[in-house]
Parts: C-alpha cells; structure tokens; sequence
C-alpha cells in the first residue's frame, strides 16, 4: 500500500448526526404534507412513508428533495430546511479528530446528500476539508466505484494512496474497496462487523503522527 495523501469522510452517519434530515424526511415533509391535504399527521407521514419506499434508495430522485417537493406540491422546500437547521449535530469526536487530521493529511467530504443539503451540514466544519464531493449533485450517480475513481482523478491521486471513511456498508465500504480504495467502514452501532470503527477517534491512532 502506498503512502496515504488523502482521507475521505461521508457526511451524514459520519461527520454530523442524521437528526438533520431525519427531521426535514420524516416530520417536516409529512407536517406540511398534512397540512396541506387536509389529514392528520400519522396519515400523511404513512403515505410519505410509502412514496419513499416505491422509490428507493438506489435511484437519485430519493436523495433529491427538490423532486420530492414538486412530486408532493409542497412549494418552496426552504422554509422548511431553515426550519430543522437547529437539529444539524455534530458527532462529539468530530472537531478534535478533523483538526488533528488536516494538520497531517487533505481531508475531503464524499457524500451521497445534494449540495444544497450537504453545505448547510457541513458549515461550521468546513474549514477542515479541502473539497466537498456530492455523487448525486456532481456526478448524477450514487456512491459507486465510479464516483470513487472520478474523486481520485479530480484530486490527482491514486486510489491506493486514499482512506475512505463511512458508516454505509455498500456504499462506504464495498463500493470504495472495489475502487481500490482503503475502507473504513464505521460502525457507530456497536454491531460486530469485520474492519469496523466505532468512532472517528481511532483514526488518529490508524496514521502515524507525521508524513
């Protein structure tokens, strides 16, 4: 394995805590939703609920709040974005792991979440990271192979010469390795899977203290 020149961290699951969207998909959505069509809560969050689930998390209109905000006539989706920014966390560890990490190595963001989403999470970490990728905004595809591949180009770096970082099984961790990427795969559950992190604090003693 060759001297690693970049660390990559997904977003949601990650770096910041998914209360964010968590809120925006499974309460504010349905509340207007509701409020709208003229039913109670329960009601509306199960028919979201449902609309989510025929389409699916491998197919880029679930990620895209913008289509599901014209699909479900819900207006202007910014309102309701600003009204769960308070519910953006970040995970305990994450600042003191970023700042030990962007001394040593560049840091970037591979995310899954469109841009529009992923700048509001990352604000007050932004500084850290030298570029943020999102597979859906700028490469219209899901975490694939590919969009590893596509980063690696982008940065001039060879896969091997990178560390990724996530908490998707598939995502993060299978499709990054069959990149050629070094996987992480974080594991914030405590489940027992192979090569697993519980936390981001260990990667500080997974890189030796200088390049």
């Amino acid at each position: 394995m060759r001297q690693i020149k970049l660390i990559s961290f997904d977003a949601e699951g990650t770096v910041v805590t998914p209360d964010f969207s968590q809120t925006i998909w499974h309460e504010a959505i349905p509340a207007l939703y509701a409020q709208k069509q003229g039913l109670d809560f329960a009601q509306a969050k199960r028919h979201i609920l449902e609309e989510y689930g025929q389409i699916g998390d491998q197919r880029l209109e679930w990620y895209d709040i913008e289509y599901w905000f014209s699909y479900l006539g819900l207006g202007s989706s910014k309102p309701v974005i600003d009204s769960c920014l308070s519910k953006i966390v970040y995970y305990p560890e994450v600042t003191e792991v970023l700042s030990c990490l962007a001394s040593k190595y560049k840091l970037i963001v591979a995310s899954g979440t469109p841009m529009e989403l992923l700048h509001l999470l990352l604000r007050d970490v932004k500084p850290y990271f030298v570029r943020i990728f999102s597979s859906v905004s700028h490469y219209r595809q899901l975490k694939s192979p590919d969009f590893y591949l596509s980063i690696c180009k982008e940065m001039g770096v060879e896969p091997d010469q990178v560390t990724h970082v996530g908490d998707n099984w598939q995502f993060d961790f299978v499709n990054a390795q069959q990149a050629g990427i070094n996987a992480l795969y974080l594991d914030r559950s405590g489940r027992n899977h192979q090569e697993h992190l519980s936390d981001l604090t260990q990667l500080k003693n997974l890189f030796p203290p200088s390049i």
